[in-house]
């Protein structure tokens, strides 16, 4: 497992708003370990027998906690994500539309902190077994030895899930977030896969535009002994059209699904055709 294990105590930022309040629910019905939320104005205040106070420094005043789940809206996130980054190692940050200037500026201040970063526009983090950060549903999931990694929330589950059917599990599947910029990417998270003892084999799944894959793919060969299954999505998508993310868009001819499969395979990758691929070549593997 990375990032996410036994000794993980998170507080829930916005956990009194719509989608706070909801996924909390599901998190702590996971097992998750969340022991506080913030909402500014109602500290003092309980949700599910959690405590809410007005800042992350009221909790830690309180008890010790060393992650937090951000569900604060775009406006707002990069502020809350400052105050997380300065106190504690891990931060994941759900909220889309946040503009690229404050999640340059978040990334930044992560790096600068040594704080790990997931997201934002990310579907989060989950350890089979062990709990989630996250907004994925959770019943898809079993514990097991394939790390998944992706830039993509639904394509995650639907590997996920196939990966299950097959009679096989996930050690922990992380989404790096969809967006333009992110905090860790694509290599970071291959790295710990590869320092894991319980992940056997790693999933990756990307998509057009930009250049992670590229890039993971020249980590994958220098760094990457375990081996590596990649799908990616938006192989029959328009140069200059948007599909579905705001990072997914070919500019020219980089960012396209040729140039990052021929990179991955180039690396010694194997790459699926199709995502309901990636369960059969895995059992091969395993």
């Amino acid at each position: 497992m990375i990032f996410l294990d036994e000794d993980t105590r998170c507080v829930v930022q916005g956990i009194t708003g719509k989608q706070g309040s909801f996924h909390t629910k599901s998190m702590l019905e996971y097992d998750t370990n969340i022991v506080a939320g913030t909402s500014p104005g109602k500290g003092g205040q309980e949700f599910k027998g959690i405590p809410v106070y007005n800042s992350i420094a009221e909790v830690k005043e309180e008890m010790d906690v060393n992650a937090s789940i951000i569900f604060i809206p775009a406006p707002f996130a990069k502020d809350a994500a400052f105050e997380a980054i300065s106190q504690l190692e891990l931060a994941v940050i759900i909220t889309e539309h946040i503009p690229v200037h404050d999640s340059m500026e978040i990334a930044q201040y992560a790096r600068k902190n040594n704080c790990k970063l997931i997201g934002p526009n990310t579907p989060g983090i989950i350890t089979p077994g062990v709990g989630k950060l996250g907004i994925m549903p959770t019943h898809i999931f079993n514990p097991g030895n394939i790390g998944i990694v992706s830039r993509s929330g639904t394509l995650t589950y639907e590997v996920a899930s196939q990966i299950t059917n097959a009679g096989l599990g996930q050690s922990t599947c992380l989404g790096i977030g969809g967006d333009p910029v992110v905090g860790m990417d694509f290599a970071d998270v291959l790295q710990k896969f590869e320092e894991d003892p319980g992940t056997q084999a790693i999933v990756m799944i990307g998509e057009i535009g930009g250049n992670a894959e590229e890039k993971a793919a020249e980590f994958i060969a220098d760094n990457i002994t375990k081996p590596v299954v990649a799908y990616i999505a938006g192989r029959t998508a328009p140069t200059g059209k948007r599909m579905g993310h705001a990072g997914a868009i070919i500019e020219g001819n980089s960012g396209t699904a040729e140039s990052k499969m021929k990179a991955l395979k180039s690396a010694g990758v194997k790459v699926a055709e199709q995502p309901s691929q990636i369960a059969d070549i895995m059992n091969e593997i395993i």
